[in-house]
């Protein structure tokens, strides 16, 4: 082997060596999305199962403790970019905190009103997948013989972990919604989505005489404003 090809060699084995240390570095950096995931859970399950906060009267101080455990570790702006795809990028600054904002209060009934019915599970984190700045937190909730599984889909942001998007046994939260309103905008407009959303707040608030309403689904074809 002649001294340049020699040299040549010794520069590319150089190169793959300092390229897999960048790796092992880069990996070694990133935070576990399970360390940052089950804090959260847990304080979540300590809120549900507190018996101070049990009973329909204690409903509104126990979704506000819970919401503020949420908030923590979920990125509503993102959730809510990917609920409206397309139509997001059409937004104004002012739409887009507007649109946020009145989501993350139907989240609110939605998705506590649901983990309150699972409030007595155990729930058992099985594991995560990372792909870049992307990562997807399984759980499951055990009652029994019979588990739920549940996943939490994150995103990474200034070396934080922050969920996107729930999956229940299969049934993403973000898909559901943005079938919902997608053809909301599709046939009316998003003024009139916006609209619907604010009417529909205000209905789950009320709770029509019950303390903790849950459901939250947007007809498409609900007439009037």
């Amino acid at each position: 082997m002649s001294s340049f090809a020699k040299h040549a060699a010794v520069i590319v084995v150089v190169h793959l060596l300092i390229t897999v240390l960048a790796t092992v570095s880069t990996s070694a950096a990133v935070p576990d999305p399970v360390e940052q995931m089950r804090p959260v859970v847990d304080r979540i399950v300590r809120i549900l199962t507190d018996p101070s906060l049990q009973g329909d009267d204690q409903c509104g101080k126990r979704r506000k403790m819970v919401m503020a455990a949420i908030r923590e570790r979920f990125d509503f702006r993102e959730m809510s970019k990917r609920v409206l795809g397309r139509q997001w990028r059409k937004l104004s600054e002012d739409e887009k905190q507007t649109f946020t904002g009145l989501f993350t209060t139907l989240l609110e009934h939605a998705y506590i009103g649901k983990i309150e019915d699972y409030s007595r599970q155990k729930v058992e984190f099985k594991g995560r997948r990372i792909k870049k700045n992307k990562a997807q937190v399984e759980t499951v909730l055990v009652d029994g013989n019979v588990t739920i599984p549940v996943s939490y889909i994150m995103i990474l942001k200034d070396n934080q972990w922050f969920a996107y998007d729930i999956v229940v046994e299969n049934v993403s939260l973000v898909r559901n919604y943005m079938e919902q309103f997608s053809e909301i905008i599709r046939k009316n407009g998003f003024d009139s989505l916006v609209e619907r959303m604010r009417v529909r707040i205000k209905e789950l608030e009320a709770g029509s005489g019950k303390p903790c309403p849950t459901k939250t689904s947007i007809s498409a074809d609900r007439k009037g404003s």
